[in-house]
């Protein structure tokens, strides 16, 4: 039978990773602890969470729930900032783990719930398809956005992404 959900999911995964890669690479070491707020993420930071986000794709088709701060577990430490090369580098590694779960989820696999929790409480519940288009696409899409902030403040050029930028005519 074949993959429809998969099908339709890949094309979207392929714009939108080659996108975020763009702006990721204009993301610099110098520019790694600037924030635009004191509550906002620093930019090297945040270039991770882009860098991590991606994997979640495999985290969501691989199994049936996520616990941040499992009872009786360890709890989720976020990555530490070395450098964009090493950024870039895991970025890619998680989008190739990532595509690869996602071709090989049967349509049935995208159909069984997931959830997210934290200490044991459900944060929320979902179809994997639906976690794979939230969690993880939509979220990717939110903090690139708020990348593409960060380079303009920085007077740093903004990639196209859906259409022309400001900095790029064209796509």
């Amino acid at each position: 039978m074949p993959n429809a959900i998969a099908a339709s999911l890949l094309p979207e995964f392929d714009q939108e990773i080659a996108t975020t890669r763009r702006v990721l690479e204009r993301v610099t070491d110098a520019m790694a602890t600037w924030k635009p707020h004191s509550k906002s993420m620093a930019a090297g930071d945040l270039a991770l969470h882009l860098a991590n986000l991606v994997g979640w794709a495999g985290v969501t088709l691989q199994g049936t729930e996520l616990d941040m701060n499992p009872p009786g577990g360890p709890a989720w430490t976020p990555p530490v900032f070395r450098s964009m090369a090493d950024t870039l580098a895991e970025f890619d590694a998680n989008v190739g783990q990532a595509r690869a779960a996602l071709a090989a989820g049967s349509d049935a696999d995208y159909g069984v719930v997931w959830s997210l929790k934290n200490g044991g409480a459900t944060l929320f519940s979902m179809p994997r398809a639906a976690v794979v288009r939230t969690f993880v696409l939509n979220h990717l899409i939110h903090h690139r956005a708020q990348l593409g902030i960060y380079l303009r403040l920085n007077d740093i050029p903004v990639p196209a992404s859906y259409g022309p930028s400001a900095d790029e005519g064209q796509m």
